[in-house]
């Protein structure tokens, strides 16, 4: 898909594939689809001279289904989509938040979700304790060494020798054509992952570290927001 190899392209052209009641389905987008605690894309599709807005976008068998506010009758041919950029960008500087504080706390990640005004992850922490302002203080000091973040690519096989990279409980890391994404932030985090992400730590702002909370004896929830 187009947004994993680029995650700043806000624009796309493609061929209809399939239309099934409020979805236009094309087989590549760039629009992101709604996955592992992170929202969909939102934007605008132009079919036809006609203008549709997107509110979700989701996985099809036959590829990405931009989801639109009613359902539309018929659509064929060429298409050309526009993502929501704020909306998107808030989403990529929450989502390299999240794997900042994999970078902090060295425990599996047992849930996460994603949001525009604030998100939350979920640690099996044990009977581990932490100082959560220091935590802030952690997270504001990797945004400020402006770590770069970049992608690798490697086999199912690679991944099957390397199950220390898997930081996640609930969600198997999503596995295209054969192969599995890893995200790299500088020296500090290297995990799979298909989600959306800025190019350097710098993008993210000041994080701000919002409550802590226990949701049982492998659940401990951090929630933040950023500026």
């Amino acid at each position: 898909m187009i947004y994993l190899n680029d995650s700043y392209i806000k624009e796309f052209q493609a061929t209809i594939v399939a239309v099934e009641d409020e979805k236009i389905i094309t087989a590549d987008s760039c629009f992101y689809a709604q996955s592992g605690g992170q929202p969909g894309d939102k934007g605008v599709l132009e079919v036809n001279d006609q203008k549709f807005n997107v509110i979700n976008t989701i996985k099809h068998e036959k590829g990405i289904a931009h989801v639109l506010e009613e359902a539309i009758e018929e659509a064929s041919g060429e298409i050309q989509g526009s993502i929501d950029w704020d909306h998107r960008f808030r989403l990529m500087r929450m989502h390299t938040s999240m794997h900042l504080l994999c970078a902090a706390l060295p425990y599996y990640v047992t849930g996460g979700s994603i949001g525009l005004e604030k998100s939350r992850i979920d640690f099996d922490l044990g009977e581990e304790t932490f100082d959560f302002e220091t935590l802030n203080q952690i997270i504001n000091d990797f945004i400020q060494q402006e770590h770069p973040i970049s992608y690798q690519w490697i086999t199912n096989e690679e991944l099957d020798q390397q199950l220390e990279l898997v930081r996640t409980l609930s969600v198997q890391p999503p596995r295209t054509n054969g192969q599995i994404r890893l995200v790299k932030i500088g020296t500090i985090d290297l995990q799979p992952c298909g989600g959306t992400h800025v190019a350097n730590t710098k993008e993210i702002g000041e994080f701000k570290f919002l409550k802590y909370e226990s949701k049982g004896k492998m659940n401990k929830r951090v929630q933040f927001t950023l500026d």
